[in-house]
Formats: structure tokens, C-alpha cells, sequence
């Protein structure tokens, strides 16, 4: 679990920081690395102090308590003991730190992801305030409606079962599958950063003047080294060194091949030709795709998961683009909200066993699995997209307001053109 979380911190910086650093143009390169550099940072603090207690501890079903406020008692200096958190197998505890850890670095990326649709034009100063109003109202109860429970060693009685669910967040009693982030990170980000291309506009000269990536081989790196980190994103989300763990691994690695290879020759077929960034877009589309899917699908549902993944997402970041008519600067919406909701929607077909998927703990005392049949999963799955979705637009557009009218969203048109290394910074990506 350390060598996931550090895998996951990796996905950030340098990973996505490289892969949208080099799909903006030299004049805002190293905005871009500054802004991934400083969120990153900021919401790890913000974790620490309030967010972890408030998205992983017992309050009601869509917001947690604050009996975790700065750590409070994950360690005990007095006897030096370390308080042990949950996994899903009986009698296989974690230490809490290492979970909390590995949760800061999901929340961190995930208000990382938004920036890549506001990027070029956006002021420093709002970015920060953005960040922490989302960060607390959107994510926070999102990860505890979906990811909080008691842990399978609380389920001792059957009698007392139905209470101990009742204890867990909305979404997780739902029965809602979401084994890494689909609903929590990707959804959750990439309505996010399409509300927000809507509020600031679009970039001067969009749609008029060639807008080009000025470095297609740092967006490769990147690509490479998110699908290097997503390993510990999705296998690290079995929380135990198991069979889940590596089936989590296998789908991850095959669906983003699949994906890579679907976008690849559905662009080759509708533009007479195959682009690096295309190849590097489907990579990316695959892993979104997998996530909540990962440990919850077998190897048929990663082949499907993987090649519908390449496809959608390319008619999301061409056909969809162009009718929604926003500036999503670099396709947050077209893959990670796509590639998400398809994902997530799609785990709840592939999770039947007839399908080859494993099914899900329908006895957490007996700990017996089953599956509810396709029709009635694939509804507990959308209603888990659709309050996603609802949550994460309000949230977004309030806190965008809020920082308009504390700081003002935009730069000025000069600043803009002039480039945000300068105009924001102070220096430049590069001296030649």
C-alpha cells in the first residue's frame, strides 16, 4: 500500500502535470506545472486537517464527523500504537495512516483533473480559492457517500447487519460498485471542469487562431507515466496484496491497451490519419474507464470496458465538444466525465458472472457474493452517476462564483495573450 500511494502521487506530479503541460502552448507551460505543483500540495494539507475525517469517518450518510480533525488519533505517542483501518477481508486491518495517505493523494488528483479544462486563462488566485470550496463540498461527500463503511469485522451479527449499513455513506448503501474513483474522481472532476469553461469563457482567439500542443512529447510522458501510476490507483484499491488486487492490475493494463487501440483506428478512419495525441488520449480514456470497474469486472469486461472507452471518448472530445460548444481546454469533460459515467455504468453489467465478473459481497457477515441481475445494477449504478453529477455542477458553480467575486476568474485579455508564465509567474518554462 505505500508502493500504490507512492505510485498514485506520482500520477500528479509529474505525471499529469507533463501531460497537460504539453498540451498548452509555450507561453503557459509552466502555469500549468505551477498550478498541478501547488493544488496537489494544497489539498494533501487540506486532507490532513479536515478532509480525511470529514470523507472517512462515522457522521451521517453524506458527510462524516471530525473525530479525525489534523489526525487526531491515528497515533499514540504515549505507547506509541497506530490505529488500524479497514480492508474488505475479515480480520485484515490496514494501519490508518498508510489509508490515509493513499485517500490524500484520489482527493488531490481529482481537483488536479479539473484544472486541464480551465487552463490558459484562468487567475492563480482563483484556482486556490476554487479548489478548497470544491474540494470541501463537492468531493468530501461524494468520497463518503461512496466509499464510507464500517469495515467487513463490523458485521458480526446478522440481526444487527441492516444497522451497521445504515452507518455507511448513501451511495455505498445503494449497492453502487465503484472500486477506484469512477463516480468520486473522474465524474466528479470532469463536470467540474466543464462548468468551469462555461463560466470563464473561452480562451481569446479560440476558434479563430490555431490553438496548438506545444510539446506532444511531454503529453506522451505523462500519458506513460499515468498509466505507470494507475496501477497503484486501481490495484492499490484492493487494499490487500490479493486476487482482487491482481485482477485490478490485468484490466487496468489490458482495457487501456484496448482503448489505445480503439481510438487509435476510429481516428485513423475518420481523419485519414493516426495522431500521438490520439494514442495518448485513448491511453488515458482506458484507465478512466477501468477504475470503477477495475476489481469489479472480469477479463471480458476490461475487452469491452477498454475498446467502447477509446471510442466514446473520441466522439466526446470531436462530435460532443463541438455541440456543447465550451472551451474544455483539454477534453477534461469528453474523457473523464465520458469515460467515467461509461465506465461506471458499464460495471454494473460486467460485474455478473455470466459475464465473467466476480459479483460483489451481497453478505458481509457470511461474506457470500452474488449479483442483483444486470437491469437492477445498472439502475443502482446511474443513480449513483446521476447524484454525482447534481452534487458536483451546484458545488462547481457556486465555488467558481465565489472566487469571481473575490478575485475575478479571468486574467486580463493582455495577460492572456501575453502568456501566464509571465503575466502570473514571473518566469518562463523555457530560456531560448
Amino acid at each position: 500500500m505505500l508502493t500504490s500511494t507512492a505510485l498514485v502521487l506520482l500520477m500528479s506530479v509529474p505525471a499529469l502535470a507533463l501531460f497537460y503541460g504539453g498540451l498548452v502552448r509555450t507561453k503557459n507551460m509552466l502555469s500549468v506545472l505551477m498550478q498541478v505543483f501547488v493544488v496537489f500540495s494544497l489539498i494533501s494539507v487540506l486532507w490532513c486537517i479536515y478532509g480525511y475525517s470529514v470523507a472517512f469517518t462515522e457522521g451521517n450518510a453524506f458527510f462524516g464527523g471530525f473525530s479525525r480533525l489534523f489526525l487526531n488519533g491515528t497515533f499514540n505517542p504515549a505507547d506509541g500504537s497506530f490505529s488500524m483501518a479497514a480492508t474488505f477481508s475479515k480480520a485484515t486491518p490496514l494501519y490508518e495512516l498508510v489509508f490515509v495517505a493513499f485517500q490524500a493523494t484520489f482527493a488531490a488528483i481529482t481537483v488536479c483533473l479539473i484544472l486541464g479544462s480551465i487552463v490558459e486563462r484562468i487567475k492563480f488566485s482563483a484556482v486556490l480559492i476554487f479548489a478548497v470550496i470544491w474540494f470541501t463540498f463537492s468531493y468530501l461527500p461524494v468520497a463518503h457517500m461512496v466509499w464510507f463503511w464500517q469495515g467487513p469485522d463490523a458485521y458480526t451479527d446478522p440481526a444487527k447487519a441492516d444497522a451497521v449499513t445504515a452507518t455507511a455513506g448513501y451511495i455505498w448503501q445503494m449497492g453502487a460498485l465503484d472500486f477506484a474513483g469512477g463516480t468520486v474522481v473522474h465524474i466528479n472532476a470532469g463536470l467540474a471542469g466543464l462548468v468551469g469553461a462555461f463560466m470563464l469563457g473561452k480562451r481569446v482567439g479560440y476558434g479563430r487562431e490555431a490553438i496548438k500542443p506545444h510539446s506532444l512529447t511531454m503529453t506522451m510522458i505523462g500519458a506513460s507515466l499515468l498509466w505507470f501510476g494507475w496501477f497503484g490507483f486501481n490495484a492499490g484499491s484492493a487494499l490487500e496484496a490479493n486476487g482482487t488486487a491482481g485482477l485490478a492490475f490485468i484490466n487496468t493494463y489490458l482495457a487501456t491497451a484496448c482503448a489505445v487501440l480503439s481510438w487509435t483506428f476510429a481516428e485513423w478512419i475518420h481523419k485519414g490519419k493516426p495522431s500521438m495525441l490520439g494514442a495518448a488520449s485513448g491511453a488515458v480514456a482506458g484507465l478512466v474507464a477501468i477504475t470503477p470497474a477495475a476489481g469489479n469486472v472480469g477479463i471480458p469486461g476490461a475487452f469491452a470496458i477498454g475498446l467502447l472507452a477509446g471510442v466514446i471518448c473520441l466522439w466526446g472530445v470531436t462530435g460532443l465538444k463541438r455541440l456543447i460548444k465550451a472551451d474544455d481546454s483539454l477534453d477534461v469533460f469528453g474523457v473523464h466525465a465520458l469515460g467515467g459515467i461509461s465506465g461506471a455504468l458499464l460495471t454494473g453489467i460486467f460485474n455478473s458472472p455470466s459475464l465473467g465478473g466476480p459479483g460483489s459481497v451481497q453478505d458481509w457477515v457470511k461474506m457470500t457474493s452474488g449479483y442483483p441481475g444486470i437491469g437492477a445494477q445498472l439502475l443502482i449504478q446511474a443513480k449513483a452517476v446521476g447524484i454525482t453529477i447534481v452534487l458536483t455542477v451546484v458545488v462547481a458553480f457556486v465555488a467558481f462564483k465565489i472566487a469571481d467575486l473575490l478575485v475575478g476568474l479571468r486574467v486580463t485579455e493582455e495577460e492572456e495573450r501575453e502568456g501566464l508564465d509571465i503575466s502570473s509567474h514571473g518566469e518562463s518554462a523555457y530560456d531560448m
